[in-house]
């Protein structure tokens, strides 16, 4: 992978989008088809820039913020884990208002596991789509920062939404695909500013950490101001650990296969037929049916003793190389960084965190932790909202940070 950010070919864009009235100022670019089609990717994929927008329409669906005075979906050009260009799929919502004289303050999110097919992507997310619940909960905690006045852009990440491959748990093309998100969101929107923050939960936690590391070396012009992780994912080889030596049904099993997917894709030399039993191995493409509440309530992971799913002594050196990487506890971040993890998650364990926490202090990294009481792993945003909010306005308005690095709270027992 390629720390830098990869240069295409100017994009033409000469068609109007058409909204209507809805976005007056809104830069002109090909306008999207309706329905599902806006998700068919362009054959061949146009020239461009990381960031150039493809095709533009306004969104309705879950993802578009009731606080907002516009919200906009768009498909973007970004970069694959090599590097090469991709077409991603996310989307902006803008408050509504006059915006300040140096424009909207915006708001990357980074959003978390829901699957691994097209129909997985946050932004075709209805009223009785397969993620619905959690989308929903995403809904809630990003309308308030609109209407606090932050503009919000958002990346369904490659392969959700378009179809393709998901690059699951891996941090930087993940991060690209937020930061190119940003690009295309300013182009079409130029009322949106250029100091911005991150923020993620769960995978998207995982993400918004690799999106701050990348984002100043990669965001040429834009300025960083802080990111905000919720249940954030960590400890990668652990979890396989974990998985492999239990007799017992694991609701992290579907969660270990999609990494296993994703990095065996990206890096051939992670040979899953050395790795998974051959039922494991067979039961992969249910992976692919609906999402990921249908991969813990249906079907083969749903019920699968967790240890049986592995291979007597697996050949685990590549992966735990490619796990390794993708780690975000080695990461330095340049800005200040809030983490928060609910005491009561079952998703992504509160003992994680508090050793990503640790690493991420022992790296030198500006880190305010906090554990909030109660909640579960959704809980880390619809109950950890004030505090997110709180920090976020700190960080846009240049206030001193608390680091409490000498004296880490705990989320585990």
């Amino acid at each position: 992978m390629t720390r830098s950010r990869r240069a295409f070919l100017p994009l033409a864009l000469t068609l109007c989008l058409s909204m209507g009235a809805v976005a007056p100022a809104m830069a002109e670019v090909a306008a999207g088809p309706e329905g599902l089609a806006f998700y068919d990717i362009p054959d061949p994929l146009p020239a461009g820039e990381a960031g150039s927008v493809l095709r533009a329409r306004a969104l309705a669906g879950t993802m578009a913020l009731p606080s907002a005075a516009r919200n906009t979906l768009v498909m973007y050009q970004s970069r694959d884990p090599s590097g090469a260009p991709v077409a991603v799929t996310g989307t902006i919502s803008v408050p509504k208002g006059v915006p300040p004289a140096t424009g909207w303050p915006v708001i990357i999110w980074t959003h978390g596991t829901t699957g691994l097919a097209a129909v997985c992507g946050p932004s075709r997310d209805t009223d009785t789509g397969p993620e619905h619940e959690y989308i929903e909960v995403i809904r809630g905690l990003l309308d308030q920062f609109v209407a606090q006045g932050y503009a919000v852009v958002a990346t369904d990440y490659q392969g959700l939404g378009t179809g393709g491959f998901h690059p699951f748990l891996q941090g930087k093309p993940n991060g690209w695909n937020a930061l190119d998100m940003l690009r295309a969101a300013r182009s079409l929107e130029p009322e949106i500013g250029t100091r911005y923050a991150v923020m993620g939960h769960s995978q998207g936690g995982h993400a918004d950490l690799f999106t701050a590391a990348e984002g100043p070396g990669d965001l040429e012009g834009f300025e960083l101001v802080g990111n905000i992780a919720m249940a954030p994912g960590s400890q990668i080889a652990s979890r396989l650990d974990l998985v492999r030596d239990s007799d017992k049904v694991e609701l992290s099993v579907p969660y270990v296969a999609y990494v296993l997917i994703s990095y065996s894709t990206t890096y051939p030399e992670i040979a899953l037929d050395r790795i998974l039993s051959a039922e494991a191995i067979a039961a992969l493409p249910e992976l692919y049916d609906q999402c990921m509440s249908h991969a813990l309530t249906e079907g083969h992971w749903a019920s699968a003793i967790a240890k049986d799913q592995f291979l007597p002594e697996p050949d685990l050196t590549a992966f735990l190389e490619v796990a390794a990487q993708n780690e975000p506890g080695a990461l330095k971040i340049a800005v200040p960084t809030l983490i928060l993890q609910g005491d009561k998650d079952v998703t992504v364990f509160p003992s994680a965190t508090d050793t990503l926490a640790e690493q991420l202090c022992a790296g030198g990294n500006d880190l305010e932790y906090r554990v909030v009481l109660g909640a579960d792993h959704d809980g880390a945003m619809s109950e950890g909202a004030p505090v997110a909010l709180a920090w976020m306005a700190d960080r846009f308005a240049v206030k001193a940070t608390a680091s409490n690095c000498g004296d880490l709270p705990k989320a585990a027992p």
